[in-house]
């Protein structure tokens, strides 16, 4: 007996499945992967285009109550409610001053903001900036 001869006789007893089951197997499966490459490429594209960016370029404390720092903020032509955020920390950890600006989409990138503080400041840390839709600063 050859495989040919087996696989008709077994065909032969329990029946053949349809050959058009294969084929809406396979379209099922390939429709079912175009749409979660579709998401996945919407995700990426969503998540990649911030409205507003931003970095800590440089910080410096100029005397006891006042320290400055130099941030990069790039924001896109179509955000909406921008707001960024600077703390001062003391050399305990200790929060000693913050500061909240907003920047608009016609301001220039590098910016020079200075955080009055209660005391000496130690280092200054920049939290980033969100915009509407934006949830998490960055």
């Amino acid at each position: 007996m050859t495989p040919q001869d087996s696989s008709t006789a077994l065909a032969e007893r329990y029946g053949a499945p349809a050959p058009w089951r294969r084929r809406v197997l396979w379209a099922v499966s390939a429709a079912v992967a175009a749409v979660f490459l579709a998401w996945l490429a919407w995700t990426i594209a969503d998540q990649s285009t911030k409205p507003v960016d931003s970095d800590l370029v440089s910080f410096d404390v100029v005397d006891e109550h006042t320290a400055t720092a130099v941030v990069d903020v790039r924001v896109a032509d179509d955000a909406t409610d921008v707001s960024c955020l600077l703390r001062a920390f003391a050399e305990d950890h200790s929060v000693v001053g913050e500061l909240a600006f907003n920047p608009e989409p016609g301001d220039p990138n590098r910016m020079e903001e200075s955080v009055r503080t209660e005391r000496r400041a130690t280092s200054v840390e920049f939290l980033g900036c969100t915009a509407e839709g934006q949830a998490r600063p960055s």
